[in-house]
């Protein structure tokens, strides 16, 4: 299982709407997808009870549970929570495959990405290269200050930038029926799905990268 973490120790960042959108487009994709929860808000999990039944079949788990069990899947996406502790962040990197940061414009998002960067970089699996880290400038609208800022931001990072996202009241009206930005009608969503290509490539290159490391030999 390909195990994908959105992750920032800053709150409302996006990473509900990250991990529901990569959940749903691999869904649509026909692979067999775990949506987990580790965010107390249970954001990601209230999502899929609004999820249509025949949209693409995506499993939830509550990974808060003690008794929490995966069922066999393709892809767990993980929904981290915010304001997590270094044991925590600790936990959500040995579990992961691959860590997708969300990054809003503005100087208190810098900030707690900083401090959740610092964290990454004190941990084994990180400074080993055993784990992809990938940052996603979310919610930016171009060709303005704050995103100019965003970008010279993440530019001083270790870890690649990989995508852009836009600020849309696509991604709110697709949330509210539990779908996803991918199913929203063509004409209206197409260039903000264009969008998600550079981040989706990045992943699938990691699966693809993480596979030839754990191949035996």
């Amino acid at each position: 299982m390909f195990t994908i973490a959105v992750a920032n120790i800053k709150g409302g960042s996006g990473k509900s709407t990250v991990a529901t959108n990569l959940a749903a487009h691999f869904s649509l994709k026909g692979e067999r997808v775990v949506l987990g929860e580790l965010d107390r808000q249970k954001t990601a999990l209230s999502w899929l009870e609004r999820r249509p039944k025949s949209a693409a079949p995506i499993a939830g788990v509550d990974l808060n549970k003690d008794d929490a069990t995966l069922p066999p899947a393709d892809i767990l996406v993980v929904d981290a929570g915010a304001a997590m502790r270094r044991d925590a962040v600790k936990d959500v990197v040995m579990r992961a495959d691959i860590i997708v940061v969300p990054v809003l414009p503005s100087i208190f998002d810098e900030d707690a990405t900083r401090r959740f960067f610092d964290q990454l970089c004190t941990l084994k699996p990180i400074r080993k290269s055993k784990r992809d880290v990938a940052f996603v400038a979310n919610r930016v609208k171009p060709r303005t200050k704050a995103a100019e800022r965003l970008d010279g931001f993440l530019a001083e990072l270790d870890f690649p930038a990989v995508a852009q996202l836009r600020d849309s009241q696509l991604y709110a009206h697709a949330a509210l029926e539990g779908l996803s930005l991918f199913e929203m009608p063509l004409a209206r969503a197409r260039s903000y799905i264009e969008e998600w290509w550079p981040l989706v490539t990045y992943i699938e290159s990691s699966r693809l990268g993480m596979t030839k490391r754990k191949k035996p030999g």
